[in-house]
């Protein structure tokens, strides 16, 4: 093919052997040629010996399993050093330590038996692997020894279940075993008086199932049925518990046959409800059959737990202290596994609440007659029953939230709360909102309403709303009734609309609101209850270099000191993502070192009275709030960054749904896609994809440009500016401007016109010289370029600031992770080459479905590369009608051959695009790896 010029013979072996060497030469080359771009270097050798041959796709294949097991196993070792460590004997020994500490039996009990933090199991789209690769990948954090599984993910909303409560299962196994080391200790250390304690060290609970927000796929029986199988697995666990102990006590017997008669029962319900369907009499028999008296019918768990505490009190001291545990999470878990979140959108309960406010159903919620009929409503409501039949017809989706958890706390669950969390909740009516609801449904002394903030229009009026709802008496009321405020404050949308650090800092500044708010109205007899929802990339809340750092960035010292100044009594909960967020419960060993590390980082924190310069020097650290916001707003708007972005419209990801989100004809979606249309998980990936997390870097430089010397010199001091610039660090080790530019010179038309020259290709000329002229006006290469420009004028105004922090207080670099990335995007570079070439050399057909060559050529670009095999296969079928396949009793001579025969087509370019692409996917989960998580 003419290539021997450029290639030796056995040169594609040699490239192919030392892919990290041959980048970091090119690299050497950037000293003499700034602009000269390694990337597009190597992806263009490894392109040029693909398409003559001198290397195949099986080659390829080879090297990007390699490259991603080495990505596996590089995070899985990084994932046990963030744990370590992992062993639980040494765990043991570490909670032992913070177990001895303090001096009297209300100290230590203050300590343990009240949540240090509650683990709230979300879903979301971030399951980059199978079952079967995530506890690979979990065995091998836990220092086993585990190949890598390349199976993709595909979740249902029943496989998410599972593998929350799988999750859940693991978690509540080592919360056992540190509340049994924990009652030990106390039994050891206050022997009179260590049977009345009963550790509590964490809470456990999920939303998968009961998330309504943005779903239409979750019935009204749906948490019913998940709510149903929770308790099932439950109660047989606490047998399970007790089984080994029952010949100790005539009296646990009946607590083990009382729990497996209930668990029966609440199975035998469960299918009821599984066959019913959504036929009316069968539906009328299921819930008659829960709702009914029955012997086994079990609703509360305070029978149970008064016959357990009998026993604890008079039992030999053996007996007792291994009961203590199982009662304890009797006592924390009631009926479930966990707490359930119900989540709703506000604009849903806007919807349900505007016909009982009066004859205008248009009424502005945020006015003032609005906020004054609510109040006469909340005033006046009386509750009303319901049943099943009701759940089952109500068409409005927040009504029917409601009426799901009224049956589900009278009929399932009677002693668990149930948490309502409120999405897009910017106005103090929407709370009343669901107060009023949760009153018509007799359900407000067990639901805490708990309105999101994660806007960044919410976050910086947030502290105006709050005010305005803890002066409202009725809201008071309910608080102080249920003895707590809750709110969730959120890194997803905050983080694309206005940047991982900015949402950080307005985040904690709305934190320490609510504490001088709470305050301010004499509310500081409740407790704050703040849920932290992230997930585990690099940002969104989950900080990469330590259990510590993690905790700190969602729920900051200065936030925490506010609450303890306040005298408010703080409850913080944290989110882990579906997926890479249950690795850290993937075996049992995660799970218990897990629970120990944040236990030692919130005993840390809440012991922790840091004075900190970020917060004393005002002017200086609001500024750089104000400055990094204002750069990350501007490229959130920014033609450049809106198209470099969704340039391959989400084809760089797998998919992890079996819902369509568009026809296969609508070519025109990529072209006219805005970052509004992406959500905040697939947005955090597409921009790891490309090499750059823009939206944790970008603006941090520019900010600190002005005062940059005052700026490191209060890092020295500050373990918040730290704690900041540490992630901004810790991301830009692995981000590279050459890697996104190489990307963009994918629709280079110049690129593709110029490859051919001199003839060194004569075999892709033609599909060359098609993409060049089709790619001539095409705008993304000059957005990426324009893009990568604006960040490499930020980026170095970084690079002279962190010249002047102090290195032992910032991450590491590791060049060898670098080129590692880089040579993983040069890889998936090549194999998009392949593909577009593939897609150009495709002889012409003729429109067929709406869609024609052009749209297939447009959709091959924005990487909508399943529907393009689909089209194509139909395009050019391998079964096609043959006339061999009638029996005709009339004779034919013709036709005189038989049809069509597409098996070249099908075997040279179909395949070949689909084989690409799904390396290509590989690759996706190699970079996700070396980021710790995908989005």
């Amino acid at each position: 093919m003419g290539n021997s010029a450029r290639f030796p013979s056995g040169a594609g072996r040699e490239i192919l052997e030392d892919l990290n060497g041959r980048l970091a030469m090119h690299y050497e080359r950037t000293l003499e040629a700034p602009l000269f771009n390694p990337v597009s270097q190597l992806g263009f050798e490894l392109s040029r010996l693909l398409e003559a041959d001198e290397i195949g796709m099986d080659r390829i294949a080879g090297v990007v399993d390699d490259y991603e097991s080495r990505a596996f196993a590089a995070r899985a070792e990084r994932f046990n050093a963030l744990l370590t460590p992992v062993d639980q004997d040494e765990n043991d020994e570490r909670l032992k330590a913070l177990a001895e500490e303090g001096e009297s039996f209300a100290s230590f009990a203050r300590r343990w038996e009240r949540p240090l933090m509650g683990c709230v199991f979300t879903a979301h789209p971030t399951f980059m692997l199978s079952g079967s690769g995530y506890d690979a990948l979990a065995r091998a954090a836990s220092g086993g020894t585990a190949e890598a599984v390349r199976d993709g993910a595909n979740p249902t909303l029943k496989g998410e279940h599972e593998a929350a409560m799988a999750a859940i299962r693991r978690a509540a196994a080592a919360r056992h075993r540190m509340n049994a080391a924990l009652t030990e200790s106390a039994r050891e250390r206050f022997p009179d008086v260590w049977r009345s304690f009963r550790p509590r060290p964490y809470a456990f609970a999920t939303w998968v199932g009961y998330d309504m927000d943005g779903r239409t796929d979750i019935g009204w029986a749906t948490p019913i049925l998940f709510r149903l199988a929770e308790k099932a697995e439950q109660l047989r666990r606490y047998g399970e518990r007790l089984e080994p102990l029952k010949g100790r006590d005539a009296r646990l017997g009946e607590i083990i046959d009382v729990l497996a008669r209930a668990a029966s029962h609440t199975e035998s319900i469960h299918r009821a409800f599984v066959e019913a369907g959504k036929d009316p009499a069968r539906v009328s028999a299921a819930a008659n059959q829960l709702t009914a008296d029955h012997a086994d019918r079990l609703v509360s768990m305070d029978s149970i737990l008064g016959q357990l505490d009998a026993v604890i009190d008079d039992a030999e001291a053996e007996l007792s202290a291994a009961l203590i545990p199982i009662a304890a999470a009797m006592d924390t878990d009631r009926l479930g596994t966990g707490t359930v979140h119900f989540r709703m959108n506000a604009s849903q309960l806007h919807n349900a609440i505007r016909r009982r406010l009066g004859a205008d159903e248009t009424i502005a919620m945020s006015s003032r007659t609005a906020i004054g009929r609510l109040r006469q409503l909340i005033e006046e409501v009386d509750p009303v029953e319901v049943n099943f039949a009701a759940l089952a017809i109500e068409a409005t989706t927040a009504i029917r939230q409601f009426l799901g958890m009224a049956q589900m706390l009278k009929h399932i669950d009677a002693d668990s709360s149930i948490r309502l969390l409120i999405a897009e909740c910017e106005q103090p009516a929407t709370v009343l909102s669901a107060l009023y609801f949760a009153r018509l449904f007799g359900i407000d002394d067990r639901i805490d309403i708990s309105p999101l903030f994660e806007t960044s229009h919410a976050l910086e009026h947030g502290g105006r709303f709050l005010d305005a709802l803890l002066a409202e008496p009725a809201f008071q009321r309910y608080a102080r009734a249920r003895g707590r405020i809750a709110i969730q404050t959120g890194f997803s949308d905050a983080g694309r609309f206005m940047g991982q650090i900015p949402a950080s800092l307005a985040i904690e500044r709305l934190q320490g609101r609510l504490a001088e708010l709470m305050g301010k109205h004499g509310l500081n007899d409740v407790s704050a209850l703040i849920f932290n929802t992230h997930g585990e990339s690099m940002g969104r809340g989950a900080h990469p270099l330590s259990i510590e750092a993690r905790l700190t960035h969602a729920l900051s010292r200065w936030a925490r000191s506010r609450f303890a100044e306040h005298g408010v009594v703080l409850e913080p909960e944290a989110s882990f993502q579906g997926g890479d967020g249950y690795m850290f419960f993937g075996t049992d060993d995660l799970a218990y070192a897990a629970l120990v590390r944040i236990a030692e980082a919130s005993i840390a924190l809440r012991r922790t009275r840091v004075r900190d310069p970020f917060y004393e020097e005002v002017e200086v650290s609001l500024d750089f709030y104000r400055d990094v916001r204002r750069v990350q707003a501007d490229l959130f708007h920014d033609a450049s960054y809106n198209r470099a972005l969704t340039a391959f419209g989400l084809g760089l990801l797998p998919k992890t749904g079996s819902r369509k989100s568009r026809r296969q004809s609508d070519v025109a979606s990529e072209r006219d896609m805005t970052l509004r249309q992406i959500r905040a998980i697939p947005h955090n990936a597409v921009l790891q994809q490309l090499g750059y997390p823009v939206n944790v870097i970008a603006g941090v430089g520019t900010a600190a440009e002005a005062e940059r010397d005052r700026f490191a010199a209060l890092f020295d001091q500050s373990p918040r500016a730290q704690e900041l610039l540490g992630l901004v660090q810790a991301s830009d080790r692995l981000a590279s401007l050459k890697t996104l530019v190489a990307y963009g010179d994918l629709f280079n038309g110049a690129y593709w016109a110029s490859r051919p020259y001199r003839g060194q290709e004569p075999g892709i000329e033609d599909a060359c010289l098609e993409l060049g002229e089709r790619l001539a006006r095409d705008d993304r290469s000059a957005a990426f370029r324009e893009l990568a420009t604006r960040m490499r004028v930020d980026g170095l105004k970084l690079r002279q600031l962190i010249d002047l922090l102090p290195a032992e207080k910032l991450p590491q670099r590791s060049e060898e992770r670098r080129r590692t990335l880089g040579v993983l995007h040069a890889l998936r570079i090549a194999l998009m080459q392949h593909i577009f070439l593939r897609a150009a050399a495709i002889p012409p057909f003729s429109r067929r479905n709406d869609v024609s060559r052009d749209d297939i050529m447009e959709m091959v670009m924005a990487l909508r590369i399943d529907d393009v095999v689909d089209l194509l296969r139909q395009a050019y079928p391998l079964d096609a009608a043959n006339i061999g396949d009638f029996d005709m009793e009339e004779a034919t001579a013709y036709p005189d051959r038989r049809g069509p025969a597409y098996e070249n087509i099908q075997r040279l370019y179909i395949d070949e695009i689909e084989r690409a692409y799904g390396l290509m996917l590989r690759i996706t989960r190699a970079i996700a790896h070396t980021f710790g998580a995908i989005g």
